[in-house]
């Protein structure tokens, strides 16, 4: 049949020209449906030469497969782990591997345990990122039976100078420490002193009685009896008074503690003690009235908590982070005689570097009475004491109901270098000696609220100004000493010492 046949019209027989043309469209569609048909295979086919050719994206993570650890003789190897902020099967980022494997090894040493630390790597598989760590320690001396032979005054500059360095004013006898009496980083103090202040005391520290290494426990007690006291301030100078026959002041304190610890720079301190303080009847009638507020002993609970955030890197002499350290006290809990205060403790540090040599930091401090009724003499103490001061007053005690202080320093590293001590050194873990030195440029404001005992005592109540130029000298990473020329608001100039020790 020569006639084309339409669905709905009969146009007759087409002619030869639209004959062609249809013919033209026809296998035009074909090619056309063939193409559309075929695309969906040529894209696949395309697809697969692309993936065959490329190569797969690199791991931008290592995963720690292993944790190998040498030389920890005594140590227990759960307490090491415990220390770093990862463990086998962890992934750290490539980019901040270097950095948290030398935060690891600050963390390692701030235990306090070695004298040395070094993190490396094993094994790598380059294919997979997956590595093995092989932690190297070198143990410290955890056994101290050290002598005592050691000032009864406030500080060095005071003995030498107030006291002329009489050697009577010392104190004799043994105190015997262990930093880690079961490789589990437990800590026992015992101190048997005789001399100028007979002392007898014991702490014993358990940082961690669970399985997940968290809680801990501690238990301590005090027993002295002082032929010396210092009775009362007068000059902004502490007064003591001494009677070789008689004792003065007798203390004693007994308690326990519990420490939580789930994150590694996070600390929740909780203490209860109690505490019996008795003075002899000359102390009260001609000395200080106040001493205990009129009355011939104290006796009360006290309780405290505390909160420590530490993210120093290395705690004895930081170079970089920060600390955060708040604290509250209630003396006289329960019962109070003698003894009924309320305080607030809160602290603030924070340290960077600056270029290859160049460091700074500046530390924040304040303590509040909440309770503020009238305080016993003993237990007034404000600036002056411990690790309170500011520099260029080192002669000076500030009591006080309240206080706060900045404390700024520059410092620029002269000195870098570890000695090799070799044979003249027995003790394997001191033959390596580091070394460093640093120029010290410190400036120092400092502030106390005195409202019961400031009369005589022209230093309460008005701003403190000290700023010193010192070396510092840090040997092996935790003994510092601090020598130092320094000024006070007084215009007063004086050349002090002093050194922190963690034994």
């Amino acid at each position: 049949m020569n006639q084309l046949q339409w669905p709905f019209l009969n146009l007759g027989k087409p002619s030869a020209s639209f004959q062609a043309l249809l013919r033209l469209l026809l296998r035009s569609s074909f090619c056309l449906a063939a193409m559309v048909g075929a695309w969906p295979v040529m894209a696949q086919s395309t697809a697969t030469v692309d993936t065959l050719t490329s190569s797969p994206p690199l791991p931008t993570f290592a995963t720690i497969r292993t944790i190998q650890i040498e030389g920890n003789r005594r140590t227990k190897t759960d307490i090491i782990l415990r220390e770093m902020d990862f463990g086998v099967n962890d992934t750290i980022s490539l980019a901040t591997l270097a950095e948290r494997l030398a935060q690891n090894e600050f963390n390692i040493l701030n235990t306090g345990l070695f004298m040395t630390t070094k993190i490396s790597f094993k094994e790598w598989k380059g294919e997979t990122n997956e590595v093995g760590l092989l932690i190297e320690v070198k143990e410290g001396w955890y056994i101290f039976p050290i002598p005592i032979l050691e000032l009864a005054d406030r500080n060095f500059n005071v003995w030498w100078e107030t006291y002329d360095h009489e050697l009577s004013r010392l104190n004799w006898g043994v105190r015997f420490l262990h930093h880690n009496l079961t490789g589990r980083k437990d800590q026992l103090k015992a101190v048997v002193q005789r001399g100028f202040t007979k002392k007898y005391e014991l702490i014993y520290t358990m940082p961690f009685v669970n399985r997940k290494k968290t809680l801990g426990l501690n238990l301590h007690y005090l027993h002295t009896r002082e032929k010396e006291i210092g009775y009362t301030t007068q000059g902004d100078e502490l007064l003591f008074t001494n009677n070789s026959n008689q004792i003065l002041l007798r203390r004693f304190r007994a308690g326990t503690g519990a420490q939580l610890r789930r994150r590694l720079d996070i600390i929740h301190r909780w203490n209860l003690s109690f505490h019996h303080n008795i003075i002899d009847e000359t102390v009260r009638s001609e000395l200080n009235p106040s001493f205990f507020l009129g009355g011939l002993e104290q006796r009360y609970i006290s309780a405290s908590y505390q909160f420590v955030m530490d993210k120093r890197d290395i705690r004895p002499y930081p170079m970089n982070g920060y600390l955060l350290d708040v604290g509250i006290d209630r003396r006289g809990l329960i019962f109070h005689e003698g003894m009924n205060a309320l305080d607030i403790q809160v602290a603030f540090q924070k340290y960077f570097s600056f270029g290859k040599k160049w460091s700074t930091g500046f530390e924040l401090k304040g303590k509040a009475g909440l309770l503020r009724n009238k305080q016993p003499y003993y237990g007034s103490q404000a600036l002056g004491y411990e690790a309170d001061f500011i520099r260029g007053y080192e002669y000076y005690v500030m009591d006080g109901l309240d206080y706060a202080y900045n404390k700024s320093v520059l410092r620029y590293r002269l000195f870098n270098k570890k000695f090799d001590l070799g044979p003249y050194m027995k003790l394997e873990s001191f033959r390596e000696l580091p070394v460093k030195m640093f120029l010290v440029l410190r400036n120092e404001l400092g502030y106390v609220n005195n409202p019961f005992f400031a009369e005589g005592n022209p230093l309460a109540n008005e701003l403190l100004w000290g700023t010193t130029l010192g070396l510092d000298l840090v040997v092996f990473y935790d003994k510092v000493f601090n020598f130092e020329v320094s000024r006070n608001r007084l215009g007063e100039y004086g050349f002090y010492l002093h050194w922190t020790f963690r034994i």
